[in-house]
């Protein structure tokens, strides 16, 4: 899909969820579309009505950030639905420019960045790329992460682990594994539906997005949808197979050193079962080897 597209069934596709009451517009009985008319939205963005219709053709090259702005308001983007837009259009006005060649990406972090990781022994540490390559983690994030390290599907050979792929090409381990596999189904497509705005010369994330594509449906409804968004904080909710439930904040920041690949923190509540269940996932993840072979579940029943 060129960017013309990806901007046209952006825009279109949030045109439509906006609801007239939500910016103050009347919501009568006769409106034939749903949300909000390309009027509406020219209006309340300051631009005529064939202005805004040659945006959403996917004709967002020149557009100035202020008119950018005014039209994410309009639409009452969020945070992350905004700075897709932003990255969109910059993609538009880069069109016709010949993509540079970038080096093969590493699939290891830094040695430093790795030890950075080892030293954090208060829960799950990893860091990933927008694709949702896992590139490295300490121990307890393995050990959090040890089924999907385990799945062929998750782990290709020669490949990183990837979250997506797991998702959505392990279905029946990741249904066990999240115990709402829709929400972290929707979760997972919008963050790659982001990065997909913000390089859209990643290759790699192509090829990713359209091996989902043609191997699950439910992945082809979702990538069509075009949500976006940010992963920097919230609770990640897991059912280990060794521990049981888990229920972990998390806190996501993008590393300064090395672009495109963010850094993520889980941890438990202090005094809550989570907190009990890392500490015996850290005993366990201490005595190596460990991975599906060895996930007997501890003080808990096995789970099916």
């Amino acid at each position: 899909m060129n960017n013309s597209d990806e901007v046209r069934e952006f825009l279109t596709s949030r045109r439509a969820r906006a609801r007239p009451d939500q910016v103050g517009l009347p919501t009568g009985r006769n409106r034939r579309v749903p949300g909000l008319r390309r009027a509406e939205v020219a209006m309340l963005a300051g631009v005529s009505v064939e202005y805004y219709s040659r945006l959403e053709r996917g004709r967002l090259a020149g557009a100035s950030d202020g008119v950018l702005n005014a039209l994410a308001d309009a639409l009452q983007l969020d945070e992350a639905e905004r700075d897709h837009l932003f990255d969109l259009a910059k993609a538009a006005n880069a069109s016709g420019i010949p993509a540079k060649r970038r080096a093969p990406r590493a699939h290891n972090v830094r040695p430093s960045l790795q030890l950075v990781l080892d030293a954090f022994t208060g829960g799950a540490a990893f860091v990933r790329n927008g694709r949702l390559d896992v590139l490295g983690s300490n121990g307890l994030g393995r050990a959090v992460y040890s089924d999907l390290y385990d799945s062929p599907e998750a782990t290709p050979p020669g490949r990183p682990m990837n979250l997506a792929r797991y998702c959505f090409l392990d279905r029946d381990r990741a249904e066990r594994f999240y115990p709402d596999w829709g929400l972290a189904a929707d979760q997972t497509v919008a963050i790659l539906r982001a990065e997909a705005g913000h390089d859209p010369y990643d290759k790699d994330l192509k090829d990713l997005v359209g091996e989902l594509s043609m191997r699950s449906d439910e992945f082809r409804v979702r990538w069509a949808a075009h949500d976006v968004r940010r992963h920097a904080t919230g609770v990640k909710h897991f059912i280990h197979p060794v521990v049981g439930p888990l229920d972990l904040v998390f806190e996501g920041t993008e590393l300064m050193a090395d672009p495109g690949l963010s850094l993520l923190l889980y941890t438990a509540e202090p005094g809550t079962a989570t907190a009990d269940a890392l500490r015996l996932l850290a005993s366990w993840a201490a005595t190596p080897p460990f991975g599906r072979s060895a996930a007997k579940p501890i003080g808990t029943k096995e789970l099916n």
